[in-house]
């Protein structure tokens, strides 16, 4: 659909060029004479942007844009005026003009202001969007719980979003640790201003330092061109390191000082960035352990550990199961546009009784199978089949000494056994955050061979590296 553009300006022959120009642009075009007569047309139409005249008869060009601004606050508005009112000009986009032009213009430089003004209007509305998105997902309204220990969590990080403390966050894997970063940062004076994650586990040690604080031009080999670190990039904003723990020696003491000075220097650089950022941070390990281990540094630790916040595992929380469940059910049936009834009884009081080592995450994933493979509802069957190898088929906390339902279809040696192996590296994957070296051990296999079981399955590494 083509753009929607008003005119306005008391020159009949400029208004009509204008008209042309603009037309063959393949916008559609509006034209009004006066003041009077582009309000009337602006209560019918909906603009996308306006070409408004300095000085139109009876009425200033820009008294004309604040009341066109007043029912549409979004338009852009292009100014024409004189070479004499330049001063006038500017001060049109102190009050909100997207800019200006001077008489005589270029019928190209008007073509190419409108533009960008409408591109700038579309990344705007965009963006304002994908924030209502955000925040429609991660505010604390929309966290699913009833169990008296979340609230109790998310009591705490209300009182504590409002200030620039940093956060530490201490959970099992899947219970929701960016999450609640989340949730912090849109509570904070900080909301409209960046949340950057990054996950330590995940980024390779040689290059984990680049992607902090960034790089210089020829600071290494392949570094051809400066680029700035995530630090710079959520500079008055938020920045959440997930897994520190992971984090190795000698860059715990880099981040150290970033916390203690608010400033670093970018690899092969020499001299200091300042930042202003409001740091939270997120382990699933147990940092004092690490400390006495000597594999995390004892001042960093009293660094970050300035506001400690424990997220409970689910099987600690197993009131959250049935309203989780609910979300869950609702999200997928949406992206699926499947017709499920529901969930059955039965197939409820098995993930009742399950330990949920997985926790939230492995709840989602379990949902999401029982959607996908469901007729109807989602059975109990179905339950137990997306815990085939994993031990979760469990009855108060025990596995079932088949590790199946007794009642469940047999099926080939060699079908059970591709479901079993991508189970289990999947269950691997998820234990380990992603980490393919780690995984590939806990496998007892080489590296190679263990990427050649994931391509064989269809399993993206990539789809585990993000821990909450």
């Amino acid at each position: 659909m083509s753009a929607k553009i008003l005119v306005v300006d008391d020159d009949a022959n400029l208004l009509e060029l204008m008209k042309a120009r603009v037309e063959t642009a393949g916008y559609e075009v509006t034209t009004a004479a006066d003041a009077e007569e582009a309000k009337s047309a602006a209560k019918s139409v909906v603009f996308d942007l306006a070409v408004v005249d300095m000085k139109l008869e009876g009425q200033d060009g820009i008294l004309l844009m604040e009341e066109l601004h007043a029912s549409y606050p979004e338009m852009p508005v292009i100014i024409l005026t004189g070479y004499g009112s330049i001063d006038s000009a500017v001060e049109a986009i102190k009050r909100g003009a997207y800019n200006y032009l001077t008489k005589p213009f270029d019928a190209r430089e008007l073509l190419l202001q409108i533009s960008r003004a409408l591109e700038k209007q579309k990344l705007a509305a965009e963006n304002r969007r994908l924030k209502g998105l955000l925040e429609e997902r991660y505010a604390f309204a929309n966290i699913v719980t009833k169990s008296e220990t979340m609230r109790q969590v998310l009591e705490a990080v209300a009182r504590i979003a409002l200030t620039d403390s940093t956060v530490y966050i201490h959970g099992e894997s899947g219970t929701g640790k960016e999450l609640i970063a989340k949730a912090i940062h849109l509570a904070s004076d900080r909301k409209d201003q960046a949340f950057v994650a990054i996950n330590c586990a995940a980024i390779p040690e040689n290059l984990l330092e680049s992607e902090l604080f960034g790089h210089e031009k020829g600071a290494f080999t392949g570094a051809v061109r400066s680029t700035k670190g995530l630090f710079a990039q959520a500079h008055e904003g938020t920045i959440f390191l997930d897994e520190i723990g992971d984090m190795p020696l000698a860059l715990q003491a880099k981040l150290l000082r970033v916390l203690e000075e608010r400033q670093y220097y970018p690899v092969g650089g020499d001299k200091p960035v300042k930042v202003n950022v409001r740091v939270i941070v997120a382990t699933n390990k147990v940092l004092e352990d690490e400390v006495k281990k000597g594999l995390f540094r004892e001042d960093l630790f009293y660094r970050i550990h300035v506001i400690p916040i424990h997220l409970p595992p689910l099987r600690e929380r197993k009131e959250d199961i049935p309203p989780l469940v609910d979300h869950f059910l609702k999200r997928f049936v949406e992206q699926t546009k499947k017709e499920i009834r529901g969930i059955t009884p039965q197939a409820m009081k098995k993930l009742m009784e399950y330990d949920w080592p997985g926790n939230v995450r492995e709840l989602e994933n379990t949902i999401e199978y029982g959607v996908v493979m469901a007729e109807g509802s989602i059975t109990e069957d179905l339950i137990l089949q997306t815990k085939v190898g994993l031990g979760a088929a469990r009855v108060n906390g025990a596995p079932h000494p088949r590790g199946v339902s007794p009642d469940a279809p047999l099926k080939s040696l060699r079908e059970a056994r591709a479901e079993f192996e991508k189970a289990y590296l999947i269950r691997v994957l998820e234990a380990c955050d992603g980490k393919a070296s780690k995984a590939a051990e806990i496998a007892g296999k080489y590296r190679a061979d263990f990427y050649d079981l994931l391509k064989k399955h269809g399993i993206r590494i990539q789809d585990f590296k993000t821990s909450g």
